[in-house]
């Protein structure tokens, strides 16, 4: 009687306890011995769902348990929790700086020691596994990308209009004259993202910078061995501006370009007359389309085009990579499993997702345009991380993101360059 007192008065962990002494048993008998991974990401509502999904099977085959946890303030959160001794034991970083940051202090774990290197080689281009390096060592598993050098357009107009897609720079501009020479507007371009507002454009510039300087000269300017205010970063504001400044190109002008919510531009292309042709935006856009869009059917998509012949098309992305903080037999067995295709494959076929893994099929993608996307980013030679997002953040999210507005605003090149490299410079 008194034991089922205490019981009632007690906490279950001791409860537990408690019982298991009534009945001579040992408590380590009684309490669970199931195993678990912890996960911290960004991914949230129907996307984690999808995750969820592509997880199931590891859950299914190894009997480990995986305890996902999406949140909005990834950046803020996860050194609090490292800092605090909360470290999840795997962490979905949404890019490669924060994950490099923590790999340099010691507290992720390099990965190289229980996943075969050679069959990772296998799974993914050199430029991927270069993003997920450390002084030589592996820390990540890249695991989904945003292709974002694209360029979206309706090609049932352009068929109807006699209008060819356009693969170089030059081509690309006389199509925007040819379109504004019957009287309408080649361009919807929306730059508005609240506290984010200017990234838009910084993609513009990153893509524009590896076409007209190439690779090496980009990773230069991305670690700041040449200045920002060098001239192949001012000849690719000036290229930009080509198109953002002329105010017959974009649809409402500059005024719209800065004020225009991202998720809204590329509406006009679906509007009856279309208000605009040409959107260029990573592949996440498609799930701010209207309803009416058809992938495949009345939009499609076409690589940035080159700019400099010996630079061709290189592709900007974005992407999110697992690391690991606690090196425990469940966190080694779930980066194992995610260096295989089967997850990569699950999400896939749900859609809203494009692999960086190389033996994923192409046919797994729902659609024609998501395919497309996935066969462009597997050929393509070389691959850049998006700049902004590999710089320091007092920069790449700071004073681009808001030298950028400037820009399109009026404010000169060399003023906007000038504001932007001095604020590394402390």
């Amino acid at each position: 009687m008194k034991i089922e007192k205490q019981i009632l008065n007690l906490g279950l962990g001791v409860a537990l306890l408690l019982t298991t002494s009534a009945c001579g048993g040992s408590s380590d008998q009684e309490v669970s011995t199931e195993k678990t991974v912890s996960v911290l990401g960004v991914v949230v509502g129907e996307q984690q769902d999808k995750l969820e999904a592509a997880l199931a099977p590891f859950e299914e085959k190894t009997g480990i348990k995986v305890v996902y946890e999406g949140t909005d303030a990834f950046a803020t959160l996860l050194p609090v929790r490292v800092e605090s001794g909360d470290a999840p034991d795997v962490a979905m970083f949404p890019q490669p700086g924060l994950m490099q940051d923590f790999a340099k202090t010691g507290q992720l774990k390099p990965i190289s020691g229980f996943i075969d290197q050679a069959k990772l080689a296998e799974s993914y281009s050199q430029d991927w596994l270069d993003l997920g390096k450390v002084d030589d060592q592996t820390y990540g598993i890249w695991y989904r990308a945003s292709v974002k050098s694209l360029v979206w357009y309706n090609p049932e107009t352009f068929a109807a209009k006699g209008w060819q897609v356009p693969k170089t720079w030059s081509e690309m501009i006389k199509l925007s004259d040819r379109i504004n020479a019957n009287g309408e507007t080649p361009w919807c371009l929306g730059m508005e993202s609240g506290n984010a507002t200017g990234w838009v454009g910084t993609d513009w510039i990153e893509d524009i910078m590896l076409r007209s300087a190439g690779a090496e000269v980009y990773d230069q300017w991305v670690s700041h061995e040449i200045p920002f205010n060098a001239p192949p970063v001012q000849e690719a504001f000036t290229k930009f501006g080509e198109v953002v400044l002329n105010p017959k190109y974009v649809n409402g002008g500059v005024v719209s370009a800065i004020s225009t919510p991202f998720g809204d531009a590329p509406k006009g292309l679906f509007r009856e007359p279309p208000s605009c042709y040409l959107h260029r935006q990573a592949s996440f856009i498609s799930s701010f389309f209207p309803e009416e869009a058809e992938l495949g059917k009345n939009i499609a998509v076409f690589p940035f085009p080159e700019i400099k012949p010996e630079f061709g098309t290189p592709i900007l992305v974005a992407g999110d990579v697992f690391g690991m903080f606690n090196e425990t037999p469940e966190a080694k067995a779930l980066l194992e499993y995610l260096a295989t295709p089967e997850p990569h494959e699950i999400w896939a076929k749900l859609g809203g997702f494009i692999s960086p893994h190389q033996q994923v099929a192409l046919d797994v993608y729902p659609d024609p345009v998501t395919k497309q996307q996935a066969e462009i980013l597997a050929n393509a030679e070389t691959i850049r991380f998006d700049g902004s997002d590999m710089m320091p953040s007092s920069v790449g999210t700071g004073t681009f993101w808001s030298g950028i507005i400037d820009f399109v605003g009026g404010k000169s090149i060399e003023k906007v360059l000038g504001e932007i490299e001095k604020s590394w410079s402390f």
